[in-house]
């Protein structure tokens, strides 16, 4: 059965602007993408996915909270499914869907286009679901994503220009 999704909360990894994770060298290749490093981090908080929705996708990631990522190049990753209780937001995670850019608090121009459609997508499958940032919760003390959620969706979803990574 689908949950019922009231909020889609927007996050960033808290990583260098404008740069894709990755750990290990690219030479003999030996390196990680976006998910598995974020899935890593994850597991070391103590995260974890069940068996029966990593079955159903992404059986690689055993921890990761997030329900999608969005690479600098604009790239959207599915990590959980939808349908998957996320591990992103204590106390909001049954009722949500998470969203994370790559990133600290500068986005790549095709990170923000990616993000509108992502959001369009979800709220077209999710009704009258609230678009927040992770920071925006009652009892969060985070400034993740370290950009005004509530501004950026009331201006049409565009960013201000101070927010763009060039």
């Amino acid at each position: 059965m689908a949950r019922k999704i009231e909020r889609i909360i927007i996050h960033c990894s808290d990583s260098p602007n404008g740069r894709s994770l990755f750990t290990g060298k690219l030479g003999d290749k030996n390196f990680t993408t976006p998910l598995q490093e974020i899935d890593n981090w994850h597991r070391e908080r103590g995260f974890k996915r069940l068996t029966q929705w990593r079955e159903r996708q992404e059986p690689q990631l055993t921890s990761i909270g997030y329900h999608f990522l969005i690479y600098t190049a604009g790239a959207v990753a599915g990590a959980r499914h939808v349908d998957e209780i996320g591990a992103h937001a204590q106390g909001y995670n049954a009722t949500s869907i998470g969203i994370c850019l790559i990133g600290k608090d500068l986005f790549t121009q095709a990170q923000w286009d990616a993000l509108r459609e992502q959001v369009k997508t979800l709220q077209a499958r999710h009704p009258g679901a609230q678009v927040v940032g992770h920071r925006d919760l009652p009892g969060v003390s985070k400034t993740c994503p370290n950009f005004d959620v509530s501004t950026w969706f009331v201006n049409d979803m565009q960013p201000t220009p101070d927010r763009i990574f060039n």
